[in-house]
């Protein structure tokens, strides 16, 4: 079942490999819908490794809830399974495959925490901070010359937009190749 009101959305589903890839695809839509598309990989990533770990340790069974929650300023995103053991950080060596996702969503999201459901479960969360409305598109951002400072003195990228800006073309630069020889 999936509920799409304006700020919220809910999907129940069974954490198999399947159909994580599907409710990442539902995640980077809805977020697309609220025009919040800053926030797609990070919650991508979060709710992958949410339900990797439901589909690995969640006892007795895989089925759970991905409810996501926009708020003013942050977006709430959790996963709600029927096992009440609650996550532990797993301090993964240097050589392991494994047990550095909850490390991987505490680094990329503002907080995140655990909750016990009594016997009926868990649900564990993480909050992303929304991007500022007055901030610029990131297609519309240009570095900006002060009175002092001369093209020729700066990055050759940063030389191009003032040329175009002007309305010359810059003269075409040699090719390089990235691969050393």
């Amino acid at each position: 079942m999936i509920s799409h009101p304006s700020r919220h959305c809910t999907v129940e589903l069974q954490a198999l490999p399947s159909r994580i890839g599907q409710v990442r695809r539902i995640v980077s839509a809805q977020l697309r819908y609220w025009h919040m598309d800053p926030l797609i990989d990070r919650a991508s990533l979060g709710v992958t490794e949410l339900l990797s770990n439901v589909h690995r340790h969640a006892r007795p069974d895989k089925t759970c809830t991905v409810e996501m929650e926009l708020r003013l300023d942050r977006l709430k995103v959790s996963v709600r399974d029927h096992d009440p053991r609650l996550p532990v950080v797993a301090d993964a060596g240097p050589l392991a495959t494994c047990g550095r996702g909850l490390a991987m969503v505490a680094a990329m999201s503002e907080s995140w925490g655990a909750a016990p459901d009594g016997e009926a479960g868990k649900t564990v969360w993480f909050i992303l901070p929304t991007p500022s409305p007055a901030a610029p598109p990131a297609w519309d951002r240009r570095p900006l010359l002060t009175a002092g400072e001369r093209p020729e003195r700066l990055f050759p990228e940063v030389a191009l937009v003032e040329h175009a800006a002007e309305g010359r073309r810059p003269a075409p630069a040699p090719a390089r190749s990235a691969v050393a020889g």
